[in-house]
């Protein structure tokens, strides 16, 4: 009985979501929990594309390049 289950999703209802201010407030509290267990030296880059919205943290490449601190600092 439970090998016939299916599940179909409203496509319409998850782009409404993907592009909602809930995905995108939720989206830029993770990038500013990353940006301040980074440090200085960063940007916060946020925009809502076709299909979703996007967040983004830009570091500097010098020091963001040594030892993958930018990476490190979404683990914290």
């Amino acid at each position: 009985m439970a090998d016939n289950f299916k599940v179909v999703l409203n496509r319409e209802g998850v782009r409404q979501l993907l592009l909602s201010d809930e995905i995108m407030s939720a989206c830029v509290s993770a990038a500013e929990s990353v940006r301040n267990n980074y440090g200085d030296n960063t940007t916060l880059d946020k925009y809502r594309g076709k299909n979703r919205v996007n967040v983004s943290v830009i570091a500097d490449y010098e020091q963001a390049s040594t030892n993958n601190e930018l990476l490190k600092a979404v683990h914290k």
